[in-house]
C-alpha cells in the first residue's frame, strides 16, 4: 500500500442519511477543507452557514433529468479517481483543470425504506435506486490510497479526529473505510436485485445461479452458544420479519440462545390458530397447549412438563393478559414472547425484570426461503407453510380415528413438524403429554415421549414426524394406552405396522407428508 499522504483539502458531501453531517462539515470548514455538495444536502450545510460549492460549479454543467445526472462527469471521477502519486496523473488533473477530491462522505437513496413501505410502486422503487452515489463511493474505495470514503455517519467523529490530530486520514483507516464502503454498495445491489426478483412474473426462480444476500448487523451478543464462540445478530435488509421485527419491551440484552430458542418457538405457535403457549428448551418444544383462553393454554403448556419450561423461552399467539402474567410470574422463564402485551400485564411483569417481554410483528419473509450454513457454503429450501391436516390423509387400519381423535392427531403433529428429528409427540385434549426428540431410531424417540407421557399416555394419540422403518413403536404405543396415530407413512414395512395397529385396535392414518427437522 502506498504511504502517500492526502496532499488537498477538498471533500465532496452528498447524503441521504443526514444525520451528523451539518457538524462534519462545520469542522471540515474549520479545518480549511473546501467543500462540494448537492441537491439536499447542499441546501442542509448551507443553512446551517457552512460554505459550500454546488455541483454544478464544479463541473459546469447543469444537474439533468430531475437530478439523475449531476455526479457523473470527469471533473468529479476524474479527481477521486487520480493517482496522486504518479507524474502523469497529476498533470492531466492540472491540464483538464481538475481539483483532486480527497474526501467522499456518500451514502445512498433510501432503497430499504422505500420498498418496506406499505403500497409501494415500481416506478417509486425504482426512481430510488442510486446511480451517482454507488459510483462516487466505488470510485473513491477503489483509489482508498489517496482518497477517504465514508458511507457510515457514525464514522464522522474519528475522521475529523484523525484530521485534527494529523492532518490527514491514515492509510490503515482509508483502507478500513474503503471496505466497509465496498460492503456498503453490495449490499445496496443485493437489496435492488432481491426486490426485482420478486416482482410479479420474476419471482419464479427460487435458487438462482448466483445467490447475494445481503443483512444488516443489529447487534454484538456476548457471546455465542457457548461463552468461548463470538456472536452477533443480523437481520434481513428491507422489511422486517421474523426475528428481525422483534421489539424488547423488558429484560436483559438477548443472547443467541434466546434468539435461536423464540426462533423455534415462534415458528410453532404459528401452526395454531386458536390461543395457543408453546415452551422451548434447546429449540425443541418442551410443552404445547391450547385452549378457549390464553391463561388455560399455558396451564396446559406449564403442566405438559413442569420441570423443563422452569428457564425457558415461551411464545404465544395472543395478547398476553394480566391473569396468564400473573401465572407466568410464578416461575422463571427467560424469555415471552407475544404479538401484544396488556397494560396491566407489563405492570405485572415488572416484579420479574429479569424476564424478557418481546412483541413481534406477525409480518412474514417475503421470500419464503430457509438456508443453513454448512462448511464451505449454504444450503437453500423452501420454508414448509402448507398446513397440518391429517384429515387428508388415508387411514390405513381397520379402525377409523373417532373425531376427538383427529382433532388430537392434527395437534401432535403440528408439535411433531417443530421438533428435531426422530421426532414422537404424544398428545391428549390439546395438550402434548410426551415429546421424544432428536433420536437416532424412531423407537428411541417414542419410548421417550411415552415415559414422559406416563398414565396420561391412556386415551392419548401419537404423532410421528416420519415412517415407522418397524411395528415395535406402534406395539410400544399400544402398551403405553395410545389410540390413534398419524404418520407419514413410506416404509417397506408399512403393512407390518398396519396390521400391529389392526391386531391392537389402533387406528393409524398416513399423511403421506414428512417433517424431518435437523
Amino acid at each position: 500500500m502506498s504511504s502517500t499522504k492526502i496532499s488537498t483539502k477538498r471533500a465532496i458531501i452528498s447524503v441521504s442519511d443526514k444525520r451528523g453531517v451539518v457538524e462534519l462539515a462545520q469542522g471540515l470548514e474549520r479545518l480549511g477543507w473546501e467543500i462540494i455538495s448537492t441537491g439536499g444536502t447542499a441546501a442542509v450545510l448551507k443553512e446551517a452557514g457552512v460554505a459550500v460549492k454546488g455541483i454544478s460549479e464544479i463541473t459546469g454543467f447543469p444537474e439533468i433529468l430531475e437530478g439523475r445526472v449531476k455526479t457523473l462527469h470527469p471533473k468529479v471521477h476524474g479527481g477521486i479517481l487520480a493517482r496522486l502519486d504518479r507524474e502523469e496523473h497529476r498533470r492531466q488533473l492540472e491540464e483538464q483543470g481538475i481539483g483532486p477530491i480527497a474526501l467522499v462522505v456518500v451514502n445512498l437513496y433510501p432503497f430499504a425504506q422505500t420498498i418496506a413501505r406499505e403500497g409501494v410502486t415500481l416506478e417509486e422503487a425504482v426512481e430510488n435506486i442510486d446511480i451517482g452515489g454507488p459510483t462516487m463511493v466505488r470510485a473513491a474505495a477503489k483509489n482508498h490510497a489517496h482518497v477517504a470514503v465514508v458511507v457510515n455517519p457514525d464514522r464522522y467523529g474519528e475522521i475529523l479526529q484523525e484530521l485534527e490530530e494529523k492532518g490527514a486520514v491514515s492509510a490503515e483507516t482509508r483502507l478500513r473505510l474503503a471496505a466497509e464502503a465496498f460492503a456498503h454498495t453490495a449490499s445496496y445491489d443485493a437489496m435492488v436485485a432481491g426486490y426485482f426478483s420478486r416482482l410479479p412474473g420474476l419471482e419464479g426462480e427460487l435458487f438462482p445461479e448466483t445467490l447475494t444476500l445481503t443483512f444488516n448487523k443489529v447487534q454484538d451478543l456476548r457471546y455465542g452458544e457457548n461463552p468461548q464462540q463470538q456472536a452477533a445478530f443480523y437481520v434481513n435488509a428491507g422489511k422486517p420479519s421474523g426475528m428481525g421485527a422483534i421489539k424488547q419491551l423488558q429484560g436483559k440484552e438477548l443472547s443467541f440462545n434466546n434468539i435461536n430458542d423464540m426462533n423455534a418457538a415462534w415458528e410453532l405457535v404459528k401452526e395454531f390458530s386458536e390461543p395457543t403457549v408453546v415452551a422451548v428448551k434447546h429449540t425443541n418444544p418442551c410443552g404445547v397447549g391450547s385452549a378457549g383462553t390464553l391463561l388455560e393454554a399455558y396451564l396446559k403448556a406449564y403442566d405438559s412438563d413442569p420441570v423443563s419450561i422452569f428457564g425457558g423461552v415461551v411464545a404465544v399467539n395472543r395478547e398476553v393478559d394480566a391473569a396468564t402474567a400473573r401465572e407466568m410470574c410464578k416461575i422463571f422463564l427467560e424469555v415471552i414472547i407475544a404479538p401484544q402485551f396488556h397494560p396491566e400485564a407489563l405492570e405485572i411483569f415488572k416484579q420479574k425484570q429479569a424476564i424478557r417481554l418481546l412483541e413481534i410483528s406477525s409480518q412474514e419473509q417475503p421470500d419464503g426461503i430457509d438456508l443453513k450454513k454448512v462448511a464451505g457454503g449454504i444450503l437453500l429450501q423452501t420454508v414448509d407453510r402448507e398446513p397440518v391436516e391429517p384429515e387428508r390423509g388415508r387411514v390405513v387400519t381397520k379402525r377409523v380415528p373417532t373425531e376427538e381423535e383427529w382433532r388430537q392427531l392434527a395437534f401432535a403433529q403440528k408439535v411433531a413438524k417443530h421438533v428435531k428429528s426422530n421426532a414422537i409427540v404424544v398428545a391428549k385434549g390439546d395438550q402434548t403429554v410426551g415429546i421424544g426428540a432428536g433420536q437416532m431410531s424412531r423407537i428411541g424417540a417414542a419410548r421417550i415421549a411415552l415415559e414422559q407421557a406416563g398414565e396420561k399416555a391412556r386415551g392419548a394419540v401419537m404423532g410421528s414426524d416420519a415412517f415407522f422403518p418397524f411395528p415395535d413403536t406402534v406395539e410400544a404405543a399400544a402398551e403405553a394406552g395410545v389410540t390413534a396415530i398419524v404418520q407419514p407413512g413410506g416404509s417397506l414395512k408399512d403393512q407390518e405396522s398396519i396390521d400391529a395397529c389392526d391386531r391392537l385396535g389402533i387406528a393409524m392414518v398416513f399423511t403421506g407428508r414428512r417433517y424431518f427437522k435437523h
